[in-house]
């Protein structure tokens, strides 16, 4: 039990601790309180912004410096609130474009594809928003280190194609192409490796969005992969126009104008 068995320490008894998060049956444990006390005094804690519930019979505690956002920044409960939701996950889109440095489009979100369905959910000054795909398992991360622990973060290459599959939640194809510029070395047969079990369509665009817009990376995988001469001409914009330009090296009707920032 902690030293204070009361609730209302609770937040400080942990974050004392190191430790930002538990869940109710941790808590009734913890203070030695039923569970009812335990409900009263959690509710009590949200009541003075000293603690939020992001899921389920699932507590993150926040330190004073974020007691008026009304939250803690989402890397410091992400991971835990994902294994205690039992869903696979990575950050993703723009929030993993932040990590590796290439967003000038700060993301008014932050965004997380999973395994399975997960409902979005906003705390003050966090808004979560989650994305289902079949392709997590397959899907290269990297383990960041946050102010809690670590969280799951998709590599460069699998953030560059979840970008080119979401453009309407990355900002735009002229802010992907920002993206695609300034994100750093990028392999092009790893990205030929993710794009592999996706459509021939996705691995036209990407092919013909790396072509514009970097000159060090080897496209061969995805040429081979994108079949340019094979049937017709895919739109660069899915549901845009049937008009614009055929390049005729990837297989795509460039049916809209794509300008970087930068």
């Amino acid at each position: 039990m902690l030293p204070n068995q009361a609730i209302r320490n609770l937040p400080d008894a942990l974050i004392g601790e190191g430790r930002y998060s538990a869940t109710t049956d941790e808590i009734v444990a913890l203070t030695g309180a039923d569970a009812d006390a335990v409900r009263h005094g959690l509710t009590r804690l949200r009541r003075q912004g000293r603690v939020f519930t992001p899921a389920r019979s699932f507590h993150v505690m926040v330190p004073s410096e974020y007691r008026s956002w009304g939250a803690t920044p989402a890397p410091w409960f992400i991971d835990a609130m994902m294994r205690h939701l039992r869903r696979d996950y990575y950050v993703a889109l723009l929030s993993a474009a932040t990590h590796h440095g290439a967003s000038h489009q700060a993301a008014q979100v932050f965004q997380v594809i999973t395994d399975r369905h997960v409902e979005n959910r906003d705390f003050g000054r966090i808004r979560l928003r989650f994305y289902r795909s079949g392709f997590v398992s397959q899907t290269p991360v990297e383990a960041v280190n946050t102010p809690t622990g670590t969280m799951a973060v998709s590599t460069q290459e699998s953030t560059v194609v979840d970008l080119l599959e979401r453009p309407g939640e990355s900002g735009g194809l002229n802010n992907v192409a920002t993206i695609i510029r300034e994100i750093g070395v990028l392999s092009g047969a790893t990205l030929g490796d993710l794009s592999a079990s996706r459509t021939r369509t996705h691995a036209r665009r990407l092919g013909w969005m790396l072509s514009q817009f970097r000159d060090d990376v080897d496209l061969e995988r995805l040429r081979g992969l994108a079949m340019p001469s094979s049937g017709k001409p895919s739109l660069l914009v899915a549901g845009g126009p049937r008009r614009g330009v055929i390049d005729h090296d990837w297989g795509i009707r460039v049916n809209t104008a794509v300008e970087p920032d930068i």
